[in-house]
C-alpha cells in the first residue's frame, strides 16, 4: 500500500509519541506523555502513513537559538524522528524532513537544530555540526585545582519546585554570552530537568550564592548512583547541567561535585568544547574527556541567517552554496561585515572567492569550526587566495558554541 506524509491532527498524538519510542525499541508511559505535553506543539508533527496506520513521524519546536553577537534567531528546533523498524529504508525520513524544512521556511525560521542520535543520517539533508561537546569520566580523587581553591561562595540543596525559577534566571544570563544555547523559558527549563514519578535514583539541585550578595550565579544538577564493592563505597555522580556566572562561581559548584564523599567517578556529558577544567584541574587527563558531535545546523535562510549574527572582522567575500535539499539558499552570496562587525549580504554574479556546501555552512555559522578545518577535510573549495583565512578571522568567534539543553 502507498505511503503517504500529512500533518497530524492533535488527537493522534499519543499515537506518534509510540511510534517513535518504538522505533527507538522503548515504550511510553504515562509519565512520558505528561512531560512531553509541556513543550509539544502537535501542529509542527508530521506523520508518515501505510494506509490508515501511522509507522513514522518528526516534530519541531518553536525554539530561539544564541548566534554570535548575543542575537538570537528562529529556529525549527527538529524532535522525535522515528520510524517504525518494519518501514526503514523506504525513504519517509527523506519526506518527512522535506515537510519540515519546507514547514519552517514558510515560518520564517532561518534555521533548523536538532541532536542526532546518528551522524551519518543529517549530512544528505543539509545539516553541519555546529557544537562539538566534551564528555568527561573524572577521577574524583585526582581533580586537585592547579592554583588551589579558595570558596567564594555556598552551595544550596534546594527542591526541584524552588530550584527552577533560580536555576532559569541563571541560565538565561549564561546563555545570552554564548552562541548555540537554546533560550527557554522557566516551564520549558523545568521540562528538561523533569523527574520521573517512578525514579529510583533522584536529581539534585545545587544552587551557588555568592558569598557576598547572596545573589544566585550558578547551578548544578546531578543524580548520585550507589555502587558498593567488597563493603566499598564507589560511588558515582552524573552531572545533568552545570551553569556559572563567574570564574569564581564555576570553581566552586565543579570542587562541590568532584567533593562528594563516597564518591570515585563524575561523569558529565554535554559540556562545551572550551570547557575550562580542562586548565583549572592539575591533572586534565584524570578527567577522560572525549570530544562528540553536539547540535547539527541547517540553515533554512542564507541571507537571513548570516546577516543575524555579529563578526569579529570586516570582510568582503563572495560565497557560493551548494544546497540540492533547499534549492533557493543555492548560488552566490556577497557578505560584507563592517568595523562594527554587523552585515549586509546579498546575492551576486561575482566570481566565488570560496565554495561550501549547506552543512559546511552551517558547521561554521556559529564560529566554532574554521573554514579551513572544513577545506583540510575536503569539504570547502577556495578559489580567491587568502579567502579562507579572512572567513575564518570573521566567522571566529569566543566563546566556542555550545547547546546544553537536548530537545
Amino acid at each position: 500500500m502507498a505511503s503517504s506524509i500529512r500533518r497530524l491532527r492533535s488527537e493522534e498524538y499519543e499515537a506518534y509519541c509510540r511510534v517513535v519510542a518504538a522505533a527507538f525499541g522503548g515504550t511510553v508511559t504515562a509519565d512520558d506523555l505528561e512531560r512531553e505535553s509541556i513543550v509539544s506543539e502537535p501542529d509542527r508533527v508530521f506523520g508518515a502513513f501505510d494506509g490508515k496506520r501511522l509507522v513514522g513521524g518528526n516534530g519541531a519546536l518553536t525554539l530561539r537559538l544564541a548566534v554570535p553577537g548575543a542575537a538570537t534567531v528562529p529556529v525549527a528546533g527538529i524532535t522525535g524522528v522515528g520510524i517504525l523498524p518494519s518501514h526503514r529504508r523506504r525513504g519517509l525520513n527523506r519526506e518527512l524532513m522535506r515537510r519540515q524544512l519546507d514547514d519552517a521556511h514558510e515560518r520564517g525560521e532561518v534555521a533548523a537544530a536538532l541532536f542526532a542520535s546518528e551522524g551519518g543520517i543529517y549530512g544528505r539533508f543539509g545539516f553541519g555540526i555546529a557544537t562539538w561537546d566534551l564528555m568527561l569520566e573524572a577521577e574524583a580523587h585526582r581533580t586537585n585545582f592547579a592554583r588551589g581553591h579558595r570558596p567564594v561562595g555556598a552551595i544550596e540543596l534546594l527542591p526541584r519546585i524552588e530550584a527552577i525559577p533560580i536555576m532559569h534566571a541563571v541560565y538565561l544570563q549564561d546563555a545570552a554570552s554564548r552562541p548555540g544555547m537554546i533560550l527557554v523559558d522557566e516551564r520549558t527549563l523545568g521540562w528538561h530537568h523533569w523527574e520521573k514519578k517512578d525514579e529510583e535514583t533522584p536529581k539534585w539541585f545545587a544552587v551557588h550564592r555568592d558569598g557576598g550578595t547572596g545573589r544566585a550565579d550558578g547551578y548544578a544538577v546531578y543524580r548520585v548512583h550507589t555502587k558498593w564493592e567488597g563493603g566499598m563505597a564507589k560511588h558515582e555522580v552524573s552531572v545533568h547541567a552545570a551553569h556559572a556566572l563567574t570564574p569564581g562561581a564555576y570553581a566552586d559548584i565543579w570542587r562541590y561535585l568532584f567533593d562528594i564523599d563516597l564518591v570515585e567517578t563524575v561523569r558529565a556529558v554535554l559540556r562545551p568544547s572550551d570547557e575550562p577544567l580542562m586548565h583549572l584541574t592539575e591533572e586534565p587527563n584524570r578527567l577522560h574527556s572525549s570530544l562528540v558531535h553536539g547540535l547539527w545546523l541547517r540553515i533554512i535562510d542564507v541571507p537571513a541567517a548570516l546577516q543575524a549574527r555579529a563578526y569579529a572582522a570586516p570582510v568582503s567575500l563572495v560565497i557560493e552554496v551548494d544546497d540540492v535539499f533547499c534549492p533557493w539558499n543555492a548560488g552566490r552570496h556577497r557578505l560584507i561585515v563592517d568595523a562594527t562587525g554587523a552585515a549586509t549580504v546579498d546575492p551576486t554574479d561575482d566570481s566565488a572567492d570560496l565554495s561550501c556546501s549547506a552543512g559546511d555552512l552551517g558547521a561554521v555559522f556559529l564560529g566554532g569550526t574554521p573554514f579551513r578545518r572544513l577545506r583540510r577535510a575536503g569539504q570547502v573549495a577556495e578559489h580567491t587566495p587568502g579567502s579562507l583565512a579572512a572567513a575564518d578571522a570573521a566567522f571566529g568567534w569566543d566563546p566556542a558554541p555550545w547547546s546544553s539543553i537536548l530537545f
